[in-house]
């Protein structure tokens, strides 16, 4: 893998959202469905929020909020992006000083990805799987 290739190498292109005005447990079934960790939260055609499992147990379950709460409460409102032209290493960085496992990838100001970990885990495996079909 290069630590150097922009991260758009390796990011995921396809975004799947709930509306903020969903109400968590339709976020929940739509990560079940999807088989996903995150959801962007979609407002207008705008990207407004992003919502995680971890959003769910800090935010949701630990306080003891029923699931007919609305996304744009639980929702992380600050979005942390990183450059679709960043290369991988730096992107890694701020997730490991951030302390996430996603990451919104931007480009001209508008999200058109995400990143996360188990997106460098498929790209590790497809580089293994290269190396040992080449033997």
């Amino acid at each position: 893998m290069d630590e150097n290739a922009p991260i758009r190498v390796y990011m995921t292109r396809k975004l799947i959202g709930v509306s903020p005005d969903d109400p968590v447990k339709r976020a929940c079934e739509v990560m079940m469905e999807f088989d996903i960790g995150s959801l962007v939260v979609v407002e207008n055609g705008e990207v407004v929020g992003f919502f995680t499992k971890t959003d769910i147990i800090r935010r949701v379950v630990i306080p003891g909020k029923p699931n007919t709460t609305p996304v744009r409460e639980i929702m992380t409102k600050k979005l942390i992006t990183a450059d679709a032209n960043a290369p991988l290493r730096e992107v890694l960085d701020t997730m490991a000083k951030k302390r996430i496992k996603h990451i919104l990838i931007s480009e001209n100001g508008k999200i058109v990805g995400i990143f996360s970990l188990s997106d460098l885990l498929t790209a590790s495996r497809r580089k293994l799987e290269t190396a040992i079909a080449a033997e």
